[in-house]
């Protein structure tokens, strides 16, 4: 049983008749008169439990991006309900205009819409369905919650999204709508040719050549059907914030893009996320909605404050397959974690595959290291300096070992990233 405001408002008000008549049985009298409203409102008061409810699907929906979310309540009592319902959800899930006022005759039912607005990825529940039924006069109510599951997946938003039409207009040149043709090992044959200067000699076609007096060449055309393999670091590294943004988010807008431009180009895409183990894998072949696949297989992920285990990843990365691979580890560029983890681990990877490493950069470290206004502002710049260093050298090493690094801030990253794949396309090196 639940008082409302009213009834210290009604002991209050027996402050008049004690004035009046200022006894103390004057005082025990209000209190009864109290005491009996308000056991005569709780007598009236319908029971919570005479509603019932069941809520629809209310399926996934972008982080960001609003999703309603519907109960059915139906009174089941031969009484009329009057009640106020609370529809509890978890914080992160920005439920809003939750509370619905219900007036319901015997056996009738009506629905009750609550807008969600998530504020983070993963599966958001709701924690429950709380009545509060008032008696006639206002005075007490009875209140009950009921266990009514619901979630809401929250997927990653894939703002990078706007930068995909203009990649795909590069593609389509590279396909060959727009007349063009690459040269290369590893590409499909498209046609024969006059050798010019500066033409790979591997591409002469010897025989083609022999039956007329001048010198052929083979043209070649990307081809498809090749692998690209997501790898996502969801370590320690990952849970920082780069302009409030982790590293985490960042890294899988720009797997978003890339897996998005790699499926209408024709490739397939595998996808691997881990970090002292694999969290997540998907294993795709020309999937249509590769986006969509990879959102829901992100949408749980969560930085863990240990250790990446790149022998365990590239393990993982293995056992798709021995097929030669483009391999994009989205893992930031911090020299003791790459040096230390990713280094050993990277032979076994570079020998069968194209490696790339993408990498969120921090722009505070360069605004840092042009500061130099004060005594602090100076040795700041000294530190970041210092840090600017060993990111370059650990790149410069990397780049030694046949591995492509990708360095760039957040909003950057994803398109550099796709141009980068274009390239690699166009150069016939996948």
């Amino acid at each position: 049983m639940a008082i409302s405001g009213r009834v210290p408002l009604l002991i209050l008000l027996g402050m008049v008749p004690v004035v009046l008549r200022p006894v103390m049985s004057t005082v025990w009298l209000w209190a009864l008169v109290v005491l009996l409203l308000c056991l005569a409102d709780w007598k009236l008061v319908s029971p919570a439990a005479s509603l019932s409810f069941s809520r629809s699907s209310t399926g996934s929906v972008r982080l960001g991006q609003p999703a309603e979310t519907t109960v059915v309540a139906t009174n089941d009592s031969r009484r009329r309900v009057r009640a106020l319902v609370r529809d509890a959800w978890q914080p992160t899930a920005g439920a809003t205009d939750n509370r619905h006022r219900v007036r319901l005759a015997a056996g009738d039912r009506t629905r009750l819409r609550t807008p969600l607005l998530p504020r983070r990825r993963g599966d958001l529940r709701a924690t429950g369905m709380t009545v509060r039924s008032q008696g006639p006069l206002g005075l007490v109510a009875r209140q009950k919650t009921f266990d009514v599951p619901g979630t809401v997946r929250s997927l990653p938003p894939f703002d990078s999204r706007k930068h995909l039409p203009s990649r795909l207009a590069r593609l389509r040149e590279l396909d060959g709508r727009a007349a063009v043709r690459v040269r290369g090992p590893g590409t499909e044959f498209d046609s024969l040719r006059e050798y010019v200067r500066g033409d790979d000699v591997r591409s002469i076609d010897w025989r083609a050549s022999a039956r007329t007096t001048k010198v052929v060449v083979r043209t070649w055309q990307p081809e498809r059907d090749r692998r690209v393999v997501l790898v996502l670091d969801t370590s320690r590294t990952s849970a920082g914030r780069v302009e409030d943004v982790p590293r985490l988010d960042s890294a899988m807008d720009a797997a978003l893009l890339l897996a998005a431009l790699a499926a209408r180009a024709g490739d397939r895409i595998d996808f691997v996320a881990g970090d002292r183990r694999v969290r997540s894998r998907v294993r795709s072949a020309h999937a249509r909605d590769i986006v969509g696949t990879l959102q829901d297989a992100m949408s749980g992920l969560e930085p863990v404050i240990a250790e990446a285990d790149w022998s365990a990843l590239a393990g993982a990365v293995q056992g798709l397959g021995r097929q030669r691979a483009l391999v994009v580890l989205l893992t930031p560029l911090e020299p003791s974690a790459i040096e230390e983890g990713l280094l050993p681990a990277l032979p076994a990877l570079t020998k069968h595959h194209r490696v790339v490493l993408a990498s969120v950069k921090d722009p505070a470290l360069a605004e840092l290291a042009a500061a130099r206004d004060t005594i602090d502002d100076v040795y700041g710049a000294a530190a970041a300096e210092q840090v600017l260093r060993r990111r370059t050298r650990t790149s410069e090493l990397l780049t030694k070992l046949g591995v492509d690094v990708v360095d760039a801030d957040a909003q950057r990253l994803p398109p550099v990233l796709a141009d980068h794949y274009l390239t690699l396309k166009a150069r016939g090196l996948l």
